[in-house]
């Protein structure tokens, strides 16, 4: 597990979008989470698009779908984002 750096976490704390779980489902239970949801070149990738809230059930729990979790994190990065890590086809 890779530390998330002080100043995202200072981000996180003041974004709305952090205080429910990313996957908003009728099976979501536990605490709110942060997932490292997309790796690159073996680490896991340290930028505010990647990091996803999930609830303990989605994240550390039977419901965890790391598919589904790297989708919604990879549906929050733009273009200017992806073109960061260009040995990934992101499909």
């Amino acid at each position: 597990m890779r530390k998330i750096p002080n100043k995202l976490r200072e981000i996180i704390a003041e974004d709305p979008y952090y205080i429910t779980c990313a996957r908003k489902g009728i099976d979501c239970g536990g605490r709110i989470t942060i997932e490292h949801a997309v790796t690159y070149a073996g680490k896991q990738v340290n930028e505010l698009w990647a990091l996803i809230p999930l609830c303990y059930y989605h994240h550390l729990g039977i419901g965890l779908n790391k598919k589904i979790n790297r989708k919604i994190a990879l549906s929050r990065a733009t273009k200017e984002d992806l073109l960061k890590y260009p040995k990934n086809s992101w499909k």
